[in-house]
């Protein structure tokens, strides 16, 4: 593994009732990286974000995250160096549970309270963590009780609980409605701001936040460019992915919008 690099995905390739999910893709995520991965609905780009939590085997290809490779290790163990927020995780986790308790079960990986034993300093870092992400009033309210995006945030808190040397995010931002998108955003560049690394899933341009630095453009479960996000997310690599003509632009803000260029006859 490269000195510098906290995920290496390389050849990855995994294949389901004889179909290409994936088929040679590589990822390569350095230290102090933020990393967006783009591409339309059935892609692939979750399922290459659940090989690089060790959460699924590729059919083929080489998986090391943080000098651990995937099925040369006890993956329970490699997870905990992993942040992972999924909207998945919103129906895994018991509505009456705090907000607090969500994040704080984060430390062992666990979904209850009651399975592990949480000291007053883990769950002031929990109370921390809400308070960094702009949600700390919600600290004792059900989690069912939230708003969808507020719940996201809540997540977003879990997924730094356990001190993760990288963050992967799964479409955090899905199902938000424009104001919920919008107040995610800004916990999402609290993230991108820091020296923990951070590979984040979405096929919206819009949803990519100003601190991402690099990109990964995917199409029918293969890479169309990889790299530095000002050369990678372009209208021509978004056009060739989506199979429209399409306008990107980034605002003075740092974020990015996109949009069809193609006019009705």
């Amino acid at each position: 593994m490269a000195a510098n690099s906290v995920v290496e995905l390389r050849g990855i390739t995994v294949v389901r009732d004889g179909r290409h999910i994936l088929d040679e893709v590589d990822l390569i995520v350095e230290s102090g990286q933020h990393w967006v991965v783009l591409g339309p609905n059935g892609c692939g780009k979750s399922t290459l974000l659940r090989i690089a939590a060790f959460r699924e085997h590729p059919t083929s290809g080489e998986v090391r995250v943080l000098d651990s490779v995937l099925g040369r290790v006890d993956i329970r163990r490699s997870r905990a160096s992993i942040g992972w927020v999924a909207a998945g995780l919103t129906d895994a986790l018991r509505p009456d549970l705090s907000a607090v308790d969500v994040v704080v079960t984060a430390l062992h990986g666990a979904l209850e309270p009651w399975w592990h034993h949480y000291t007053d300093d883990d769950r002031r870092r929990a109370a921390s963590l809400l308070d960094r992400l702009g949600v700390a009033p919600l600290a004792d309210r059900t989690f069912g009780s939230l708003s969808s995006g507020e719940r996201q945030r809540v997540l977003l808190a879990r997924g730094l609980m356990s001190n993760p040397a990288i963050v992967l995010l799964d479409e955090p931002a899905a199902g938000l409605d424009l104001g919920g998108r919008e107040e995610l955003m800004g916990s999402l560049e609290v993230m991108t701001s820091s020296s923990v690394p951070t590979v984040m899933v979405t096929h919206h341009a819009d949803e990519i936040p100003a601190g991402a630095t690099h990109a990964l453009v995917m199409k029918a479960g293969r890479s169309i460019a990889s790299g530095p996000i000002e050369s990678t997310l372009t209208g021509e690599n978004l056009s060739a992915a989506f199979g429209l003509a399409i306008e990107l632009e980034r605002r003075t803000d740092g974020r990015f919008s996109a949009y069809s260029s193609r006019r009705p006859d």
